[in-house]
């Protein structure tokens, strides 16, 4: 007859590995919501990033920018301390669904410029939605009052409907661009275009095409 023992250090480990995933994981957003906001790492800031937005379909575009940055960099850092964890995930998790629509229709990989990078994050971030911050974050030494049971389960439902919003109203307004009747503005959008293509990373919170994994 079998015997399985825990060692007393288990939940120790378990707490350990949550808030490094945590942290770890606020950080990454921290950074890239901070390029799309003050243009710190290399990123365009608010101008450059509105004009990304705007390429892809993100009307209007400077509250978009405005909105991505807060998303990423807002949310990171509260995930990182883990207060509102359940509003921050979902924050996070929305930001990054988004994004990986954008660059779904190159497949999965982002060394192709697919939609693994944000997709990964967004799902990394949808788990803390789900399982909370664990003991060492702001949540528990406030007791849980910005973490309630009901609070993961509406954030949770949250997600999937501000994405759907988001793609639609993106895909509404590409779809009134290829339409409209001034061709010369089509020119300049595909040239915006063009130039957001080497903004990608400060726009999406993805990595560049040329990375290598």
């Amino acid at each position: 007859m079998s015997r399985t023992s825990t060692s007393p250090l288990a939940p120790v480990a378990a707490t350990a590995a949550q808030t490094i995933f945590r942290v770890g994981l606020g950080g990454v957003l921290i950074a890239h919501g901070t390029q799309k906001l003050f243009g710190w790492f290399g990123g365009g800031g608010i101008e450059g990033t509105s004009k990304g937005m705007h390429a892809m379909g993100f009307r209007p575009a400077k509250p978009s920018a405005v909105l991505a940055g807060l998303g990423e960099a807002g949310a990171g850092l509260a995930l990182a301390l883990g207060l509102g964890t359940p509003a921050a995930g979902a924050a996070a998790a929305t930001t990054m669904g988004v994004a990986a629509s954008v660059h779904a229709p190159n497949g999965f990989f982002a060394t192709e410029g697919g939609l693994e990078y944000p997709a990964v994050l967004g799902l990394a971030a949808a788990s803390f939605t789900i399982g909370g911050p664990g003991s060492l974050s702001l949540d528990s030494v406030t007791g849980h009052v910005l973490d309630r049971p009901w609070m993961r389960a509406v954030a949770l439902a949250v997600i999937p409907t501000a994405i759907a919003i988001q793609v639609y109203r993106r895909q509404k307004a590409l779809a009134h661009d290829a339409s409209g009747p001034d061709a010369s503005s089509t020119g300049t959008d595909t040239g915006s275009a063009a130039s957001a293509d080497s903004t990608s990373s400060a726009t999406e919170g993805q990595p560049t095409v040329r990375r290598t994994s």
